[in-house]
């Protein structure tokens, strides 16, 4: 048996998207600050909406939507970013006592899984979509939350969802031909 690093070390997150993710992922990767961005934003309205709310007694009607909406956006592209940085959940009892042509086989097998996986939920997405942004006769109304303000952040965070397992798959399918044609290092 050969000697394997520490496998504590081997979980450090890598710093941005592995090299097979290719553009793409670089891509992916530099548009997570956005969403980074993002939660920050939701955390400032919260505590804006907190002093209006019980300093001035002034509630607004759009925080606690808005932040909802931004945290549901970051949440959804964080499995794209992600996948683009290898950084998913996996098990790794046996991943790690693979050889590495064992593994680079692994790695094919589970990024192909994981494009039909992504490419029904995909299809979920889209049937979701279809209702939330088409009325039966065929006009485009986006759907709305129903409350106060009203806003269309359902129908938008629907398209969001579908949009983002599109890429998802496009990227696992990319991982897949990059870790089947890429040399033994």
């Amino acid at each position: 048996m050969e000697n394997r690093p520490d496998p504590i070390g081997e979980l450090d997150a890598p710093d941005g998207a592995i090299h097979e993710a290719g553009l793409l992922g670089r891509g992916i990767d530099r548009l997570g600050v956005i969403f980074a961005f993002a939660i920050l934003a939701s955390a400032v309205i919260l505590g804006i909406e907190v002093v209006l709310r019980y300093v001035f007694n002034a509630p607004t009607i759009w925080a606690h939507e808005t932040v909802i909406f931004l945290n549901a956006t970051a949440f959804v592209y964080g499995g794209l970013y992600v996948v683009s940085r290898d950084a998913h959940i996996r098990v790794v009892l046996i991943y790690d006592y693979l050889s590495r042509p064992w593994r680079r086989i692994l790695d094919v097998v589970i990024s192909l899984v994981c494009l039909v996986a992504t490419a029904f939920f995909g299809w979920a997405a889209w049937q979701s979509l279809v209702r939330a942004v088409w009325t039966p006769s065929g006009a485009i109304r986006l759907e709305s939350s129903g409350s106060a303000w009203d806003p269309p952040t359902p129908g938008l965070l629907k398209i969001f969802l579908f949009s983002i397992l599109v890429i998802m798959a496009v990227q696992f399918a990319v991982l897949a031909w990059n870790y089947m044609t890429r040399r033994s290092q």
